[in-house]
């Protein structure tokens, strides 16, 4: 996609009257298995509570983060991320379950996230999760940033069952959808990655038929047709620039060999950085917390050059990758680029995942103004003409 280098990309607003977080308290949506935890499970329900069971649940995502740097204390990160999704998805109401003694009753907390939780609702903050930033040395800093979930605009990262989600298009979109948000990006994976059936030019004008006809029956939401395209070994795309420049949002990511040499995986990711048609760093390091680490490359030379280029960087939220780290983040930052914020969702409870892990841009100290997805669909289409 082309682009004007001064704006980068932007995004659409919520309808008028709405945010992605006012939507009435009876309003629910059916979601498509829950978050990498197994398939199963449930609806979305928006309360008054919403505000304090947000604060909740980045606070246990952020344990769950933590733990996972541990790669002995994978289990109970996951049990904490798990917990944190349950909360963002079902917005409880915290108080009344502490005062009655009944957190376990919420999904995925059971008595030892329980009593974290019930610190958490008394305190307005958490011994634990305090304790472990200070073993891991991640103190809060005093320059975070002012991030309310509310002011999100939508999502630019998502797949579908075209090619490795677990919703069809017409699903993903409902979700979004029910949460108000102006947008949804679908953005599923280019054929490089054979198990996940990746789309080649001809799947892509398949599915743009598709999505013409799922954009009748959704209202207030935009479809961007997009593409996760694979960074291939030498930095080329795994789709020719034909393809590329007439998709809505086109996001360049990393996912095979990570463990390249230094100089040569800051040259593939270089070139990723100055593609006159990447609109998006996807996931920027492969990692995945407690598992795998990421690529390693001269990041701040990276980071410049999508800066210069109008390229955005993602703070991917999936609690197994949380890519860029807030550290990484804030060097991107102070290098001058602009983000999303994304779920890489793979099916609409995982949209859940944004609200839980705000928390990771509020560390970077990155204002909403720098964040894309907080902006109107308009600036994307004044910037991609």
């Amino acid at each position: 996609m082309a682009r004007d280098t001064r704006s980068g990309v932007a995004f659409r607003p919520c309808r008028s009257g709405s945010s992605p977080s006012s939507t009435s308290s009876d309003s629910t949506i059916s979601a498509i298995g829950s978050p990498g935890f197994g398939l199963g499970l449930a609806i979305v329900a928006h309360t008054i509570y919403e505000v304090d069971a947000i604060a909740a649940a980045q606070a246990l995502s952020e344990i769950g983060y933590l733990l996972r740097q541990n790669e002995k204390e994978r289990f109970r990160a996951k049990a904490f991320s798990a917990a944190a999704w349950s909360i963002a998805m079902q917005r409880p109401d915290l108080e009344s379950l502490q005062r009655t003694e009944s957190l376990t009753q919420i999904e995925g907390v059971g008595e030892g996230i329980a009593r974290v939780l019930s610190d958490f609702v008394q305190t307005g903050q958490s011994r634990y999760l305090n304790r472990l930033r200070e073993e891991m040395q991640q103190p809060a800093r005093d320059d975070e940033s002012e991030l309310d979930f509310k002011d999100y605009q939508g999502d630019v990262h998502s797949h579908t069952n075209w090619s490795d989600g677990r919703a069809t298009m017409l699903e993903m979109a409902q979700g979004a959808q029910a949460l108000g948000y102006s947008y949804l990006g679908v953005t599923d994976h280019s054929p490089r990655i054979t198990v996940v059936h990746g789309l080649n030019a001809e799947r892509l004008v398949a599915q743009s038929r598709e999505m013409a006809e799922v954009q009748k029956q959704v209202e207030n939401v935009t479809l961007l047709q997009g593409i996760e395209v694979d960074i291939l070994e030498d930095g080329e795309l795994d789709l020719p620039d034909a393809v590329l420049e007439i998709l809505d949002v086109v996001i360049a990511s990393p996912h095979v060999k990570l463990r390249q040499e230094g100089a040569a995986m800051t040259e593939r990711m270089l070139r990723a950085a100055s593609h006159p048609h990447v609109d998006v760093i996807g996931h920027p390091t492969g990692r995945r917390p407690g598992s795998r680490e990421g690529a390693s490359y001269d990041f701040e030379a990276v980071f410049k050059e999508a800066a210069k280029h109008g390229i955005a960087l993602e703070l991917d939220c999936d609690p197994a990758r949380m890519d860029l780290s807030p550290e990484m983040a804030r060097l991107a930052y102070e290098c001058g680029c602009n983000f999303v914020v994304d779920a890489d969702a793979h099916a609409p409870a995982e949209f859940a995942y944004v609200p839980m892990a705000l928390w990771m841009a509020r560390r970077a100290g990155i204002e909403k103004e720098r964040i894309l997805n907080f902006r109107p669909l308009d600036e994307l289409t004044m910037a991609t003409q």
